[in-house]
Formats: C-alpha cells, structure tokens, sequence
C-alpha cells in the first residue's frame, strides 16, 4: 500500500497502538521513519525499535513503554505536511510544552530534535511534536 505522507502514517500507528495498550506496534521501515524511532527511543518516548524482516519486508518494530497504566507518549502531532510545509530557522525553533516535549526535525544533518538543532545552529523542516 502506498501511503502519501508516510511520517504521518508512523506517527498514527504509534497512537493507534497506544490507545489499544498494545506492547509492539510494527512500522514499514525506511531511513526517515527509522531516525524519527530511534530520536522517540533516546528521548524515552518508547523503549525500544529495531529492525526486523518479516515475510520479506524490512519492518520497524517499535516496543511501546508504558509506566503502570499511563504511557510514556501523550500525544503526536504532525506539523509539517506534504500540502503545507513548516520551516523554521534556528531562532525560531519551538519549544514544545516549554521544553518537557520534543521538537523532531529535519536539517541538512540529519533528523534531530529541537534542542540539538538549536544547540547547533541549524533550521529545518519542522516534522512533529511528541509529548
């Protein structure tokens, strides 16, 4: 199946298993979708996500983390959309609930969250919000 904005598709599938109380949820994989799961398993968004071949397709298999009966991630929002893009330069990054969420975005190195392309100096395209 081909899907037209394949970041929102991840991030719908991570919600959807949220709200279900799944433990895994599994992704088709590619390099974006990878680097915005590993940015979500460094913050402590989730606990794990790696790849698995399954009937041979690379997928993502993103382990969920719960903390007793609420979750780690609150919720999901993509910002920049293939009808409307969102840019910013590294002044103007958000800061996503004044700093306790993430900002994921992509630069010209790479995608990383708000704080590090700050601290770095650099603008992109705004991808999503995760808190």
């Amino acid at each position: 199946m081909v899907t037209t904005d394949p970041i929102a598709d991840l991030l719908t599938r991570i919600r959807n298993a949220i709200t279900a109380r799944h433990e895994t949820v599994s992704i088709p994989a590619s390099k974006m979708k990878k680097s915005i799961v590993d940015i979500l398993v460094e913050e402590g968004f989730v606990a794990s996500g790696e790849l698995v071949e399954e009937k041979g397709h690379n997928n993502i298999k993103v382990v969920l983390k719960y903390s007793g009966n609420a979750n780690a991630i609150t919720n999901l929002k993509r910002v920049s959309k293939p009808g409307l893009r969102v840019y910013c330069g590294c002044e103007d990054l958000p800061k996503v609930l004044g700093g306790y969420g993430i900002a994921i975005i992509s630069t010209s190195r790479g995608v990383m969250t708000d704080k590090k392309a700050r601290a770095l100096k650099i603008g992109g395209e705004v991808l999503a919000y995760v808190w």
